[in-house]
Order: structure tokens, then C-alpha cells, then sequence
């Protein structure tokens, strides 16, 4: 019997690395695109759905990642649905970073001067016309380091995906770690993968985020 880290055991800790980074961009996408609809619901003109999608997001961001996961996957079958890990993990981080990226997004929309929107209104451009011609192009560029920044936050968390099941590199370090009780070694190599993953897209939010404090301020482009 085998009793020391070898290139199997590496190899079953790459492909939960590999499982880590498809949730991650399960989350990202799926989040993404929630996160769309409520920064959009944050700076609606109806203040009824203002205070609903804000009371989402303080909901969301008041409840632990690991309490999303626990009502997800051991919640739903008991009202008769049954959720696979992977399924559960995904849904519970896309409601979880939908949260997040919602609230980024909305400061970056609310950071375009206003005189943007005044210039477009003056054009009388409807205001889907102005959103998505004037404002969105601009709060792209302010929007995209921050989210880059939190990718790093949505592969970390990732780990939490173990408590339910799912096989990620947090969960497959541990059943590795349980078969041949070298936590040092395991959760060494654990780390270093983590920072691979992690390392590239903190580097790149820092580039970017030097990139658009050196850019010259938004100027009324319509005015």
C-alpha cells in the first residue's frame, strides 16, 4: 500500500483544481448575468422595485455562502426537487455573487456624471437608449477592474462547494489527505494551486485598475 504523496494523488488534486475553476465560471457567468438585472433593479426609476432588489441584496449579502449552499442542497429536496452537487454549488454562488456584482456594478453606473444622462435626455434618447448607447460604455470601464478583483474572491469561495458533496480542490485534498495523512504536504500543494489560479487575476485587476487611474476623468461626451 502506498502511503506517500505521488503523481496520482497530484493528479486527482489537478482535476479538482480544474472543477474549481468550471464552478468558478459557473458562478461568474451565472451571477454575471443575475448581478446585470439587479444593478439595473438598484437605479430603476421605480422606487418599488428599488427597495425590493435592495432588500435582495441585503438579504444575499447578510447570509453566509455556506447557508445559501445548506438551504440549496439539503432545502430543495425536501420540497421534492433533487439537486445534484454540482448544481447546488453553482445556483447557491450564482445567487451569492449576483449580490455582489450587482452592488459594483450599480456604484459604477451611479459613478458616470450625471450631466451624461442630461446630454443624452436632451438628444431625446429613451432611457434604455441612453443606458446602454451613453452611460454603459462608460461604467464598463470603471466596472471592469473590481470585477476582475472579485473573480479572486469567487474562486476561493469555491471551497465552501465541499460541504455538500461537490469534489473541488478543497474537498480533493481532503479525501486525498484522509487516505495517506500527510496534511502538511497535501494542503502545501493545495495552496500553491490555489495561488496559481489566484495570482493571475489579482495581477491583472492591479493592471487594470493602474490603467483606469491613469486614464484622464469622463468628460461630457455629448454635451
Amino acid at each position: 500500500m502506498q502511503t506517500g504523496l505521488n503523481l496520482n494523488h497530484l493528479d486527482f488534486l489537478l482535476q479538482g483544481a480544474l472543477w474549481t475553476l468550471v464552478l468558478s465560471l459557473m458562478a461568474l457567468v451565472g451571477g454575471g448575468v443575475v448581478g446585470f438585472g439587479v444593478a439595473l433593479g438598484r437605479i430603476a426609476p421605480s422606487r418599488l422595485l428599488r427597495v425590493a432588489v435592495g432588500g435582495y441584496v441585503q438579504l444575499i449579502q447578510g447570509t453566509p455562502l455556506l447557508v445559501l449552499l445548506f438551504l440549496t442542497y439539503f432545502g430543495l429536496p425536501a420540497l421534492g426537487l433533487d439537486v445534484p452537487p454540482l448544481l447546488a454549488a453553482g445556483v447557491s454562488l450564482t445567487i451569492y455573487v449576483s449580490a455582489y456584482l450587482g452592488e459594483i456594478w450599480r456604484g459604477c453606473l451611479e459613478a458616470v456624471p450625471k450631466p451624461q444622462w442630461e446630454a443624452a435626455e436632451c438628444l431625446a434618447l429613451s432611457r434604455t437608449q441612453r443606458l446602454f448607447k451613453v452611460i454603459l460604455p462608460q461604467a464598463i470601464r470603471l466596472a471592469t477592474p473590481p470585477t476582475v478583483g472579485f473573480m479572486v474572491q469567487i474562486i476561493k469561495n469555491t471551497s465552501l462547494a465541499s460541504v455538500v458533496g461537490f469534489v473541488e480542490l478543497a474537498r480533493a485534498g481532503q479525501i486525498v489527505n484522509n487516505s495517506i495523512f500527510q496534511p502538511f504536504a497535501i494542503y502545501m500543494v493545495i495552496a500553491v494551486l490555489y495561488f496559481a489560479m489566484c495570482y493571475p487575476v489579482s495581477a491583472l485587476s492591479r493592471r487594470l485598475e493602474r490603467r483606469t487611474g491613469r486614464a484622464p476623468r469622463l468628460k461630457p461626451a455629448l454635451a
